[in-house]
């Protein structure tokens, strides 16, 4: 499936540019940032490591109701998700190696640190921020198309397998196939 015509092809991306690239002072309005669209998801970049020198970067997610992002880890970022609209059940190891099934609800916030494995499901369409070890943000443009549109009825983007392995080893991250979670008890 194509995606040229979310973007003029010439010119790549509007948002090209937008983010300064550099530790600089800029403004975003709302609706502005570097956007991607992954499976149903619309992710937009805020900040980049770029501006922060490496140390973090920060996306928002407009994301649809729908399965369990497969469980994964990553080696070197941390990854935090804070819900402003809807439901999401995040699933992670605790410090104990325990499995744990959380619903999160506007206002919740969740923290994954690196070398943990987690995965996460969007009970209630739901809009997130994420804050991510720097570097990290770009994985959702690797793995997906780059979009001038936020409009959640655009069609989905499903990457196939080469793209999911490349963007996973290009981001030092490793999916967990097999792993199993508890069933949601609230």
């Amino acid at each position: 499936m194509s995606f040229e015509y979310l973007i003029d092809p010439a010119k790549g991306p509007q948002w090209q540019g937008l983010l300064p690239g550099k530790p600089q002072p800029y403004v975003l309005r709302k609706g502005e940032g570097e956007h991607a669209k992954l499976f149903g998801d619309v992710f937009t970049v805020l900040l980049s490591g770029d501006e922060t020198q490496g140390q973090f970067g920060i996306i928002t997610a407009d994301s649809p109701a729908g399965d369990v992002i497969p469980t994964h880890s990553h080696n070197e970022t941390h990854e935090t998700f804070y819900v402003l609209e809807g439901k999401v059940r995040l699933f992670f190891e605790d410090g104990d190696g325990a499995k744990q099934s959380q619903l999160l609800a506007p206002g919740d916030f969740g923290y994954v640190p690196a070398g943990f494995a987690h995965a996460y499901q969007v009970v209630e369409h739901a809009r997130m921020m994420g804050t991510l070890s720097g570097g990290f943000e770009r994985f959702f443009q690797h793995m997906g198309a780059p979009t001038d549109s936020t409009s959640p009825d655009q069609p989905p983007f499903i990457p196939d397998f080469p793209r999911m392995q490349a963007a996973a080893q290009q981001h030092n991250m490793q999916f967990k196939p097999g792993f199993e979670w508890p069933e949601p008890t609230a």
